[in-house]
């Protein structure tokens, strides 16, 4: 009996083993990385499984929480070496649901029911990629390092607590950062627009339907000039028309202009209501959804690279009329 305790003891041969805990702790990264990504902007990502239509038993914001969570924890236990059925069946679980999601938009796309650039995958807007490749390179990545991962697995010794609380310190962190993320100034990590970057680098697309914003947009692409991110329909952007025109009709800065994804009809109307002052420039959806997490968002650029963001809109300097009452009441 003391014999065969010993055999089911034995440890798996060392070429399985570091097979097996290596792909374990590739399968660790990729899903760490693609965690952080989706708590960045996990509105996004609950708009995906919204679209998706898996928001029937739950909220799609609190799928996409419990999404992250998963991710994160099953991550960190990969890397710790965890590699029991326990940790290895949620995963498979987690990696079907990221494959069904790429892949269904993928369908989509491909029989015309999704714009070809629509999509974030596993690694929400930090990485622009067609439908196509979100799927194939999410299969590519998950699929091979889960398979290997059940190599050379140590089944008899029991899982240390250390490690356990690790993860379910980190799952509990994730879903916390997830939940407070869209409140925090992380708007130049969780999207492409932040300072330093080129407009000719913002695109969305591959082919001959790649657009990008210095295309798009090439009256901001040269000199230095204030844009705006904004959605015309908005009531809350609508209000700060009136400073918005106050600004441009002064002249005394950059150029003011907004980027937004509009119809003409749209830009007609808001027009004839609000007669602005700036120029409303259309933009697609998948590349604007790649500038910001909220509207509006503004940045300054110079000479086709952006220079400063702004959550929300910039600050705007007080009219010239309203500077001369504030001086002309104040004591000499």
């Amino acid at each position: 009996m003391a014999a065969a305790g010993a055999r089911g003891a034995r440890r798996p041969a060392r070429g399985a083993w570091w097979i097996g805990t290596a792909a374990g702790a590739f399968l660790a990264c990729v899903l760490l990385v693609a965690a952080w990504a989706k708590a960045l902007d996990p509105h996004a990502f609950a708009d995906q499984i919204r679209a998706d239509g898996l928001d029937g038993l739950a909220p799609a914001g609190a799928v996409a929480l419990a999404a992250i969570g998963l991710e994160a924890g099953l991550g960190t236990a990969l890397l710790l070496g965890l590699r029991r059925l326990w940790v290895l069946l949620p995963a498979a679980l987690l990696v079907a649901f990221f494959l069904f999601l790429t892949g269904h938009v993928y369908w989509q796309s491909a029989h015309g029911h999704a714009p070809a650039d629509a999509g974030c995958g596993c690694f929400g807007n930090l990485v622009q990629r067609s439908p196509a490749a979100a799927f194939w390179q999410d299969l590519a990545l998950l699929v091979p390092a889960l398979a290997l991962a059940f190599i050379g697995r140590e089944r008899e010794a029991p899982a240390p607590r250390g490690r356990i609380l690790a993860v379910l310190a980190v799952t509990a962190a994730a879903i916390v950062f997830a939940w407070w993320s869209p409140q925090l100034p992380l708007d130049d990590l969780a999207t492409r627009l932040k300072p330093g970057a080129r407009l000719a680098d913002l695109c969305a697309g591959a082919g001959a339907g790649r657009a990008c914003l210095s295309g798009i947009a090439p009256e901001i692409a040269a000199g230095e000039e204030l844009v705006v991110i904004a959605d015309l329909d908005d009531p809350g952007f609508q209000r700060s028309v009136r400073a918005l025109n106050a600004y441009a009709r002064e002249g005394r800065g950059p150029a003011l202009w907004v980027l937004a994804a509009s119809t003409p009809e749209q830009e007609q109307a808001f027009g004839w209501r609000f007669a602005p002052a700036f120029r409303v420039l259309e933009a697609p959806t998948a590349l604007l959804k790649s500038l910001y997490r909220r509207m509006p968002r503004a940045f300054l650029v110079k000479d086709g690279r952006v220079t400063r963001t702004y959550p929300g809109l910039p600050p705007l300097p007080a009219p010239a009329a309203s500077r001369r009452l504030a001086g002309g009441s104040a004591p000499g």
